[in-house]
């Protein structure tokens, strides 16, 4: 139990969980990481028989990995200490356990939430979109990924490498168990109000955040890949559509206006993807990457040299079509060239792709070396 000032509610849990001990037959202990507390936790805690373990860095993860880190058990269940779960159904989630799982989610919305157990904010949105956004983007099948209960085995939590500190602790360890090929559960969970005699620690926005930018930095196929993908194929085909001349199109005229926002696109698009190369190398130690997977063939296919020779051809293209409009403006006498300013655009476009690619072929080597060499 992460615990930071629950004088008022933790000796309850305490007392709960040594009554389901004794009613499962199982010899356990109740380990309460201490955040930091000024009131009386500590020694209510010592008191019950519980061990307490001390964690001077603040925040929810960080008072769990060390609690965590400290327990002896193969099995741990993990929940809050302010009595808004019910201790005594840790039964539940053992032999789930038992069952072959390796982590075992409560699940609030199939459990019940008590009135006033959850503020609307929390309950109708918070909870839902980020949930769904986790679900979507890791391809998870947990429906809450904030429960605060759960279980898991010792083994499966060291293979999950959980490191933030923060309260997006709770959708590191679903997304990390699910990296790495970890048999995940849910089980209905009731939510109670808690107990307390003081404000919650959560913050509504600041923790709402934390976990939503875990979500998308380790997300960077949503994150970069598709996005980066759509500009650059937008892009793209606007510049083909437009490196002869203006278009007109069902009565509309497409010109140079447009062929500028073409080659941004383009260009934007470009970057973007790069990022999310680099980013799925970069994430290799969270999720490993799949050699069957279209990532994995690309790195199979990649080599720097090949890197070099693809920026190359696109530099090399880009600079002959440049050097072509100057010879012909020479050749025209310094004469107005007008016609070819998309042309020009073009070719612009397609030297900058291949120079931003020599370079990028070089970072994205240095990383494959490291990571997967």
């Amino acid at each position: 139990m992460p615990c930071l000032n629950e004088e008022k509610t933790l000796g309850l849990c305490i007392e709960k969980i040594q009554r389901a001990f004794g009613e499962l037959g199982v010899v356990g202990e109740v380990v309460v990481a201490d955040n930091g507390s000024t009131d009386r936790s500590v020694e209510i805690a010592e008191s019950l028989g519980a061990r307490v373990v001390h964690e001077p860095r603040k925040g929810y993860g960080a008072a769990l990995l060390a609690g965590i880190a400290a327990a002896r058990g193969r099995i741990v269940i993990m929940a809050d200490a302010d009595d808004s779960y019910d201790w005594a159904a840790l039964g539940d989630f053992v032999r789930k356990i038992e069952e072959g799982y390796d982590l075992v989610m409560g699940n609030r919305f199939k459990g019940g939430i008590e009135p006033g157990a959850m503020p609307p904010l929390h309950r109708y949105l918070g909870n839902p979109v980020l949930s769904t956004l986790a679900r979507v983007m890791y391809r998870i099948p947990v429906n809450d990924f904030h429960c605060g209960m759960r279980a898991f085995t010792r083994d499966a939590f060291e293979r999950m490498n959980v490191r933030t500190a923060g309260m997006e602790f709770a959708t590191e360890m679903v997304v990390s168990a699910a990296h790495a090929g970890l048999r995940i559960t849910e089980i209905p969970t009731k939510l109670y109000p808690d107990k307390r005699d003081r404000p919650p620690h959560l913050r509504s926005f600041r923790d709402g955040w934390r976990h939503l930018r875990f979500i998308l930095t380790y997300a960077p196929d949503w994150l970069y890949l598709i996005p980066g993908g759509l500009l650059f194929l937008l892009g793209a085909a606007g510049m083909a559509l437009l490196a002869a001349g203006p278009a007109h199109i069902g009565g509309l005229s497409f010109g140079i206006h447009f062929l500028a926002l073409a080659s941004l696109f383009t260009l934007l698009g470009a970057n973007i993807v790069g990022f999310g190369l680099l980013a799925r190398l970069i994430n290799a130690g969270r999720k490993p990457i799949r050699q069957a997977s279209a990532f994995g063939r690309l790195l199979g296919w990649f080599t720097l040299e090949r890197g070099l020779i693809v920026g190359g051809a696109l530099a090399a293209a880009g600079l002959a079509a440049d050097i072509w409009l100057a010879v012909e403006w020479l050749a025209s006498g310094f004469g107005d060239m007008a016609g070819t300013v998309h042309v020009a655009f073009v070719a612009t476009t397609v030297m900058l792709l291949g120079v931003n690619a020599l370079f990028a072929s070089f970072l994205f080597n240095m990383l494959r070396e490291e990571r997967v060499e």
